[in-house]
């Protein structure tokens, strides 16, 4: 089916927080070049930090006022890699939650008739059975190295009920895995697993080095590529109705190896995998998080996730591209 169909013919308009992002830039993407997924209704407007400062009533207000939007994907946030989240848990909490609490109340007084806001896998509790469902998100605590962060995260979710209840708005969230992809933040120092690796084997290879990755490899990990994790929330934006979060990933078969990661990208960089070697010393962190994909699979029996092979060959020629 053409996913570009809306129910009702009227034109809407969709900003996009956190636009110039890894996401941001994929839904860019998604929109504007995928005729499966292109809508002439629809006008997307992608801001940001150049745009107004959200954790400021007044500038997210300037810009519901500016741009009085139908539709909002929320995808903006106080982000940072484990030692910025363990070192300022303060500043994650607080940032985190005047920004979000801007944008859901802005939403609301400019009636917007649909918000999705973007959550994290980390949310979740840190002692928990797997995998992991929707409804396990209040738990018990998250891990304690990102708690600021993720109680800030966390009650996005909560306030989507209460402001169902209290005002009958509109409000959802999405929970994607591990997501990767084109426009990621491929800085050494804090950087997520596969725009790290991607940097390390790149530099590895152009000094003709071995390359010391820590750790096993054995942990496994559930990847979902930007440009798939971008149709599943313009779908979500579209065509979801419930207040409930739904998980966003690829299935708990599609679970692959550190390992694995870290090969597939050496042979879309053409580095001899021989050359990789794991220093065991290192902790592994943990061994798995898997998160269920049932709800999702529920409602999109048929959606296609890019293959892994294809999508890291496709990121990996883009930071070769780009890489300055």
């Amino acid at each position: 089916r053409n996913f570009g169909t809306m129910s009702e013919e009227k034109k809407k308009v969709v900003i996009v927080t956190g636009g110039s992002g890894l996401v941001g830039k994929a839904i860019e993407e998604v929109v504007t070049k995928d005729p499966q997924w292109t809508n002439s209704n629809e006008t997307w407007i992608f801001l940001g930090s150049k745009d107004g400062d959200l954790t400021s009533k007044e500038d997210t207000k300037a810009i519901f006022e500016k741009h009085k939007p139908t539709h909002v994907i929320h995808l903006a946030a106080m982000v940072g890699g484990l030692f910025r989240n363990m070192k300022y848990p303060v500043e994650f909490y607080r940032q985190n939650t005047f920004i979000n609490d801007n944008v859901l109340q802005c939403s609301k007084d400019y009636k917007v008739e649909k918000l999705v806001s973007c959550l994290s896998t980390c949310i979740f509790p840190d002692k928990t059975p797997y995998p992991i469902t929707e409804q396990m998100i209040h738990n018990g605590p998250p891990h304690p190295s990102n708690e600021g962060y993720a109680y800030a995260k966390r009650m996005i979710d909560s306030a989507n009920r209460w402001y169902n209840t209290e005002f009958n708005c509109n409000f959802t969230s999405v929970i994607p895995t591990n997501i990767y992809g084109k426009y990621d933040n491929f800085n050494l120092e804090d950087s997520h697993v596969i725009p790290g690796l991607i940097h390390k084997l790149y530099l590895a290879k152009k000094e003709n080095k071995e390359f010391v990755a820590w750790g096993s490899g054995k942990p496994l990990r559930q990847f979902i590529y930007s440009k798939d994790l971008a149709k599943l929330m313009v779908w979500v934006m579209r065509d979801y109705k419930e207040v409930d979060p739904i998980i966003l990933s690829v299935g708990e078969e599609d679970e692959v190896s550190i390992r694995d990661v870290a090969e597939k990208i050496a042979g879309a960089m053409g580095y001899e995998k021989e050359k990789i070697v794991w220093d065991t010393s290192k902790s592994d962190g943990q061994f798995k998080k898997t998160a269920s994909n049932e709800k999702l699979r529920k409602y999109l029996p048929d959606f296609k996730f890019t293959p892994f092979d294809e999508a890291i060959t496709e990121t990996v020629q883009w930071f070769e591209a780009n890489y300055e």
